[in-house]
């Protein structure tokens, strides 16, 4: 074993972290990547601040790291020439004691099956096997044997939403610290997959089974030997043999790591029918109905099949449709905003047009046409009502929420009732600073492409309704045609399912 040490250790930060919906037409090129580096690099943290706790035992180097909203799958020049940059990085920076290795865990790459492992095999190739890597990652990732067996630590979010992200990221850091300082070296981990697919928005913590599953991980990880716990439900828009739920338990006694992960899984697997969705749901024309009838106001809909932070194009203007088909809507005496459909050629034509102005557009599809008779575009005539351009003289420059970034220039178009927000870029609709000068609680209905609420869209709402829309994020996972995934695999194979074997195997 490793001996303590009491010199300043070297640790590299770095990683590639997108999600991936292979049914999703749109790809994501490097222009789509936020790409840091330098003192920037270190600033996206708390814990590596000169002033900070961990600044006396660590030199923190940063390499690069690339993220981008989730699409569909990545180019492989893109991938190529990031992950060239990351390897190259971290053969120029000397010899590195650790690696905080901040991804995702469900980037998916034209032309690869498994891409986190062949990233990860060449970061390990770049670093050596000396160096510990400890992986911060999302629990919607995929976690393959090949891609667990390089890494020395590995965690992931305990919460849906999001709420930890970046205490996760911290605590992949400070483990990774604590065990170099110690000279503790490399832990056991005990990996298991489980024959479960679910989407992100049947797991969601904020109900049960999620959240008594992820409840339970502190207490493993307070357990005498063990270091982590962590627990993955997948990714379920991809179509890969590594697409399935998983759990890791990284532990110095390998006995202890391998019953308390198997107890996990088994955990689970007992749940995979008790898992529903986080909010009511129903089809297009059902959650419209009943929120324009409802009194609450503002009611929320998630077109949840088109979501871009789950990997949808995010130009599916098949929503639109059916708010403009609604006869209150259409009359204006219910009012909906509808914000969040990409269209850049749209969004040039409202900026000629100005405010005020009148416009006739065919809207949506700009990715997605010809996939099917929802990525038919929208005709839509109305009036320009708001534009924005983040980055326009004496603007302040474009907005980020903590995770997403690049806003573009945006329309909003009325037409009876009806609002649309027409984005340049696809992007997120999280936060009341999202809106711009529009207000969301001024309208009846506010309809994002979305799937569970992030937190202050929850708090927004009076009540809000799911709906199961088509899209390349479809909550109907057998609609979507998967034929790669490993079969047996839960929802798909349900009925005579023989039982699992749910041994962990030790890494």
């Amino acid at each position: 074993m490793p001996s303590p040490t009491s010199r300043r250790l070297r640790i590299g930060i770095g990683g590639m972290a997108i999600e991936s919906s292979q049914f999703c037409p749109h790809r994501s090129a490097y222009d789509d990547f936020r790409v840091t580096r330098g003192r920037a690099l270190l600033d996206r943290y708390t814990w590596t601040r000169p002033d900070g706790d961990l600044a006396g035992r660590v030199e923190w180097v940063p390499l690069v790291h690339a993220v981008a909203v989730p699409g569909g799958p990545v180019e492989r020049a893109t991938y190529d020439r990031l992950k060239g940059e990351l390897t190259d990085r971290i053969r120029e920076s000397g010899p590195l004691d650790g690696l905080v290795y901040d991804i995702h865990g469900a980037m998916s790459v034209v032309g690869l099956d498994d891409a986190e492992a062949d990233l990860t095999d060449a970061v390990r190739a770049a670093t050596g096997p000396g160096t510990l890597i400890s992986a911060a990652m999302d629990l919607h990732g995929n976690v393959s044997r090949r891609f667990a067996t390089q890494l020395d630590l590995l965690t992931a979010h305990r919460m849906a939403p999001h709420e930890d992200a970046w205490e996760t990221r911290e605590r992949a850091a400070r483990k990774l610290v604590e065990r170099l300082v110690r000279g503790t070296g490399r832990p056991h981990r005990a990996w298991v997959q489980i024959p479960v697919l679910l989407p992100g928005e049947k797991t969601s913590t904020r109900l049960e089974p999620a959240r008594s599953l992820y409840g339970r991980l502190a207490s493993v990880e307070a357990l005498d030997g063990v270091v982590d716990a962590a627990l993955w439900v997948g990714y379920a828009w991809a179509d890969e043999e590594r697409c399935r739920a998983a759990v890791v338990v990284t532990a110095d006694d390998p006995h202890l790591a391998v019953a308390q992960a198997g107890s996990l899984a088994r955990a689970y697997w007992d749940a995979r029918r008790d898992f529903v969705f986080v909010g009511p749901t129903g089809d297009a024309d059902t959650c419209i109905a009943r929120a324009v009838a409802s009194p609450a106001r503002p009611f929320l809909i998630s077109d949840s099949g088109d979501n871009p932070t789950a990997g949808g194009a995010g130009d599916l203007a098949y929503m639109l449709g059916r708010l403009l088909a609604d006869e209150e809507l259409a009359s204006g005496r219910v009012t909906a905003l509808h914000p969040g459909l990409t269209d850049p050629e749209a969004v040039a034509v409202c900026f000629d047009a100005g405010v005020g102005g009148e416009v006739t557009l065919a809207v949506g599809g700009r990715f997605s046409a010809g996939t099917g008779p929802h990525a038919e575009p929208c005709e839509l005539t109305g009036t320009v009502t708001a534009l924005e351009d983040p980055a326009a003289p004496g603007s302040a420059g474009p907005r980020e929420n903590p995770a997403y970034y690049r806003c573009g220039r945006s329309a909003a178009v009325t037409r009876g009732g009806v609002t649309v927000v027409l984005t340049e870029r696809r992007r997120p609709f999280h936060t009341r600073a999202d809106f711009g000068s529009l207000d969301p609680l001024s309208y009846d209905l506010v309809v994002v492409k979305i799937g569970y609420l992030e937190p202050e869209l929850h708090a927004m709402a009076a009540d809000w309704l799911l709906a199961l829309t088509p899209g390349g994020v479809d909550q109907d996972l057998l609609r979507l045609g998967h034929h790669k995934v490993e079969r047996p695999l839960y929802p798909f194979d349900d009925k005579g399912f023989e039982e699992p074997d749910l041994t962990p195997t030790l890494l």
